[in-house]
Formats: C-alpha cells, sequence, structure tokens
C-alpha cells in the first residue's frame, strides 16, 4: 500500500493552475472522458495483445503517444528479444508482460520529460482537499491529489510498478493522472510556456481526439506547437525576433501528419527531421484527425539505406485496426543513384523510367506515408474500404 505520508498533498493554488493549464478552467467541470479514460490492453495472448483500447475521445493522443513506446518496448527492448522467437510472438504478450510493458513506457516518458530533473508522479488519495466554490470546481480527481517526488530511473520505475493500478483501474481516471505527472514533472510554469499560445490558451484543446501540444510533451519533453527543428526567429522590420523553440534532439519516436483540412494550422506545417527520422522507426500519426501509431520491426531501418529501399510498414488505427502495406523506394533510390551516375560519367545515358506509372494517391493514409517517403509506392495488404472507413470523419 502506498505511503501517502511521504507526498505532498495538492493545494488549491496549485489545483487551480493545474487545471487552468490542462483544461482551460478550474470552475467548470473537465471534459468527462479524462477521468474515466485508463490504460486498458487489448485481449492477452491475443493478436494485437500489444495494444491499447484507445476510444474515440480527448484522450487518444496521449494514449497513442503512449502506444508507440510500448511498441518500443516490445520490438527493440533487449530482455525482450532474448526471450522471444519473433516479434510475431513478442506482439502477443500475457497479462503481467502487458503489465511490464506499461510501467517501463510509462516511466520512460516521464523520464525523459524530466530531463536530468526529478520526476513528479501524482496519485488520488481518499481524502478530497479542495471544498467545492464558485472558483473550484471538484472533480473527484484533482482535489485529491497527492504529489511525489522521485529519482529517474529505478526508484521511479519501482514507484510505477508498484502503483500501476491506479492508471490501470476500470472507469479509472489513468489518463488523466499520467497527463498531470507529465505536466508536473515538466513543471507547470514550463508547460505554459511551450506552449507560446495567447493568454486563455490550454493544453487539452478542443480537438476531437486530442491536441497535439500533448502528443509533442510526451515525444519531445515540452509542450511545444512547433514542429521544426531547433530555434526559429520569427519577427519583421518594426518587432524584435521572437524565438519559436522547436524540437531540438532527435526524437526516440516520431511524428507523421497529413491534414486535408484548409481551416486546420497544420495543412501546410510537417514535422522537421527530428521528428520525420526518429531513432527507432515508430511514429505517432495524426491522419486528417485521427491518431494511429506506424511502426517497422528493423530497428536499423532508418540508418541503412539499402534496408529503406523496400521494407513492411504495420499501421495500428488505435480504434483495434491493423494495416500492414509494403513501401517500396526502390525506383526513387535508382534515381538517385542514375543521377549520381550521370555527375560522374560522360556518357548521357536514358534515366531509369518512372515506375509509379498510373498509381495516385487515393486515401489519407497514402497521403500520411508520403510526408515521409514522397516518391514511394504503396501496396496496401487490405481492402480499400477499410482505409476509407478508418479516416471517415463520422465514424
Amino acid at each position: 500500500m502506498t505511503d501517502f505520508n511521504k507526498g505532498t498533498p495538492i493545494t488549491q493554488e496549485i489545483a487551480v493552475e493545474l487545471r487552468q493549464l490542462v483544461f482551460g478552467t478550474a470552475a467548470a467541470p473537465p471534459r468527462g472522458e479524462w477521468t474515466r479514460t485508463p490504460f486498458t490492453f487489448s485481449t492477452p495472448n491475443q493478436d494485437l495483445a500489444y495494444g491499447l483500447v484507445c476510444p474515440r475521445n480527448g484522450t487518444r493522443g496521449l494514449l497513442s503517444a503512449v502506444q508507440a513506446f510500448i511498441l518500443k518496448y516490445f520490438l527493440f527492448d533487449r530482455r525482450i528479444k532474448e526471450r522471444s522467437q519473433g516479434f510475431e510472438s513478442v506482439l502477443k504478450p500475457n497479462e503481467a508482460q502487458q503489465t511490464e510493458a506499461l510501467v517501463s513506457s510509462l516511466t520512460e516518458i516521464l523520464n525523459l520529460i524530466a530531463d536530468k530533473n526529478k520526476v513528479y508522479v501524482v496519485l488520488p488519495s481518499e481524502e478530497s482537499y479542495i471544498p467545492h466554490s464558485i472558483t473550484y470546481f471538484q472533480d473527484s480527481v484533482t482535489e485529491k491529489l497527492h504529489i511525489f517526488e522521485l529519482r529517474r530511473g529505478e526508484e521511479t520505475q519501482m514507484f510505477m510498478k508498484k502503483n500501476i493500478h491506479y492508471f490501470t483501474e476500470e472507469e479509472g481516471p489513468g489518463t488523466l493522472l499520467f497527463l498531470y505527472c507529465c505536466v508536473f514533472t515538466r513543471h507547470v510554469a514550463r508547460t505554459k510556456t511551450d506552449l507560446d499560445a495567447p493568454r486563455g490558451s490550454y493544453l487539452v484543446g478542443n480537438q476531437e481526439e486530442g491536441s497535439l501540444n500533448i502528443v509533442m510533451l510526451l515525444l519531445t519533453g515540452r509542450a511545444t506547437p512547433y514542429l521544426h527543428n531547433g530555434v526559429v526567429h520569427v519577427g519583421d522590420e518594426e518587432s524584435y525576433a521572437n524565438p519559436q523553440y522547436g524540437v531540438l534532439n532527435r526524437c526516440v519516436v516520431g511524428l507523421l501528419i497529413y491534414e486535408n483540412d484548409k481551416n486546420n494550422a497544420f495543412v501546410n506545417r510537417q514535422p522537421g527531421s527530428r521528428l520525420k527520422t526518429p531513432t527507432t522507426p515508430i511514429w505517432v500519426s495524426c491522419c486528417t484527425g485521427h491518431y494511429g501509431v506506424a511502426y517497422n520491426t528493423n530497428p536499423d531501418l532508418l540508418r541503412n539505406y539499402h534496408a529503406e529501399s523496400r521494407f513492411d510498414l504495420y499501421y495500428y488505427s488505435c480504434s483495434g485496426s491493423l494495416i500492414t502495406m509494403t513501401i517500396d523506394n526502390k525506383h526513387t533510390n535508382d534515381r538517385a543513384s542514375f543521377m549520381l551516375q550521370r555527375q560522374t560519367s560522360t556518357v548521357n545515358a536514358p534515366p531509369p523510367p518512372d515506375e509509379k506509372g498510373e498509381e495516385f494517391q487515393t486515401t489519407p493514409l497514402e497521403r500520411l506515408i508520403h510526408t515521409k517517403w514522397e516518391e514511394a509506392h504503396i501496396k496496401f495488404h487490405v481492402q480499400p474500404s477499410t482505409l476509407s472507413y478508418l479516416f471517415n470523419p463520422h465514424k
């Protein structure tokens, strides 16, 4: 049992500031899905047992980011590899392995956000420390929080393992608790600065499946709205150039975005290379507002020119569907090789034929993949109707 005396009870000042940052106000109830969506896996020992159950609501962005780290754990953790016969068996974990993966993934994300600082984990006690009032609307979670300060690494891992039931309890607030953990670990003031948004802006946003700011917090350690590499200074002749802090380091898990809504702020904005080319071949994707995770099982995919010529890519829709596709970059690589040879040769040989032929992009998922592999041929091992269904805004 957790010793709550080792934690610090939340104060009204902190609770109000936290709710305002995350939900925009403390005087009204937060979006209800956050107080009743836990971390829940699909049926153990079955196909897609690695997958989190992700209802289509505002928590899906956060769940997708955690899902990406869970896949990283199952596919590329050495201990898992040593006791497996291949990724097919690895991705059918039993219940104990599911819990182990969740603990490891949540801990890794908190360590990433903390950088070299302390990790903060919040857990709800039985007692409420803040009364219901005109300035604070109780949500049955925030006013009961105890805040625990932990050292990065093993101490955090052991604490999360001991208390994982708070995050997985059926109909419980697991996703909200973890979001609060991330905000406290980043620190409320820094998170507010990260948003770099007009006064009144808040972390969760009004998007159906959740804000990209939350995804960026989990992937990069900062809740920045900027997807570019490094720092860009924006200004004009009449004003000082203001820094916009994007992605400062190459990410472990990447991000791909495709939007077709002209009113969406991300239509003409693409992630920089530190997000598009992560250190592991796993990407959270936001495709026409719907989150998913794309992945490959070869850890050297993004470090090997030949491996990237032709490979299989898997797309987990976060609604319980898996789509397999073959990505063929061979004609692109052949063209690049030809241009290189042409520059170093006096022979004017004709370029290789364009193998793209009559194919054209017909689904949002194809367009999403082409934001990373621009000229690739994509062969889906699924019916086209499935692709249309997944990204239908009315489904």
